[in-house]
């Protein structure tokens, strides 16, 4: 009987149970939030068409513009002078750079002029006899022949008889001869040829220079060109003598130059001409890395916008009555950041910054700065 009364209030149990879970799911009421709309705010610009000038971006390594490779043509023991032979080192024009040990060729330079003033002394008894109008210029000659200096150039010849006479008794060739040696000699001494300094030193005194040996690299430190590469698009464009903005990236730094010389020809590889631009400062140095802006061309009736909201087909949004819009643009110019555009009429509100998700007939508020300022 127990088991009876125990099994019917089980039974009971789970029927209230159950019939007071459906009472309070019933009695539940479920609320659905409103969506609402949601407007996005956007930056807009009025456009106003003006003169846009379109500027080359290119950049370089400094060069100086004038620049010797100093190599050896005689050899020799370099000899110590005045101012050490290392990188650095400054010199002015005409100064003596390296100097080579020449006493032995010099001795047989002095020996060939002797034998010139030999035969010339030899010639003059001859001269004064048969030739007595042209004695007197050979004997001034002779009287200022300085053996420590530079051989004088020879009288001038004025009639065919003192042509073969000198030439028969061998000056003209002993002349021509130590003339030779004299300029041979002169090369064991390389001198400035500009005011300059060292880059490059590769020998030190005392050391056994051989003929052809390269021994250094000497430049103008106040005279830099800059070689950037130009697309061929823009070739007609440049003209030499333009002004052009040089930056140095580092340090921003900026510094004015000027096209000095464009190139003929392009590069069949990459299709571009080179252009070389000079600029002058005391700061720069060569090899360093500088971008130049070149004014290229000015386009008329133009504007210019970030290269992110030029959309696929040549269009932009526009926004007309808080919806925006698309309109077909033409573009002129690109460079890395931005765009010129052509074809945007005057007056027309366009987004100045991309919107994330934006579409054509979407629903926008234009952001007032000015709005802003007032609600804070």
């Amino acid at each position: 009987m127990r088991k009876i009364i125990f099994t019917v209030l089980g039974i009971l149990l789970v029927v209230v149970s159950i019939f007071l879970s459906k009472v309070i799911v019933d009695s539940k009421k479920t609320f659905k939030p409103k969506a609402e709309k949601v407007v996005k705010t956007v930056f807009t610009q009025v456009v106003e068409n003006s003169t846009v000038p379109i500027v080359v971006t290119a950049n370089g390594n400094l060069t100086a513009k004038q620049r010797v490779e100093l190599y050896a043509e005689v050899q020799g023991v370099f000899k110590k002078g005045s101012k050490l032979f290392k990188e650095g080192q400054a010199f002015k024009q005409g100064e003596t750079i390296i100097n080579i040990d020449a006493n032995e060729y010099a001795a047989s330079v002095q020996s060939a002029k002797s034998n010139l003033f030999n035969q010339l002394t030899a010639v003059m008894p001859d001269l004064r006899l048969d030739y007595p109008d042209i004695y007197a210029k050979w004997q001034a000659y002779l009287t200022n022949f300085d053996m420590s200096k530079s051989t004088p150039p020879l009288p001038e010849l004025n009639t065919e008889k003192e042509k073969f006479f000198i030439s028969g008794r061998g000056i003209l060739t002993s002349y021509y001869n130590v003339k030779n040696l004299e300029q041979r000699l002169s090369k064991y001494r390389i001198s400035a040829p500009f005011s300059g300094v060292l880059t490059e030193a590769l020998v030190t005194e005392g050391t056994l220079v051989r003929a052809g040996q390269k021994l250094g690299e000497f430049i103008n430190p106040e005279v830099y060109e800059l070689e950037v590469s130009i697309s061929k698009r823009y070739t007609d464009l440049l003209k030499v003598g333009e002004s052009v903005e040089l930056t140095n990236i580092d340090d921003n730094s900026k510094y004015k130059g000027k096209v000095t010389r464009i190139n003929g020809s392009i590069d069949q590889a990459s299709q571009t001409v080179k252009a070389y631009i000079e600029v002058d400062n005391k700061n720069l140095r060569e090899g360093m890395y500088l971008e130049a802006n070149l004014d290229a061309k000015k386009e008329e009736n133009a504007i210019e916008v970030d290269r992110s909201l030029l959309l696929e087909g040549d269009r932009i949004f526009v926004v007309r009555d808080s919806i925006l819009d698309i309109i077909e643009v033409e573009p002129v110019y690109f460079s890395d950041k931005r765009v010129v555009l052509k074809n945007v009429p005057n007056g027309v509100t366009i987004m100045s910054k991309p919107l994330s998700g934006a579409y054509t007939g979407m629903a926008v508020k234009i952001y007032s700065e000015q709005t802003e300022k007032t609600k804070g």
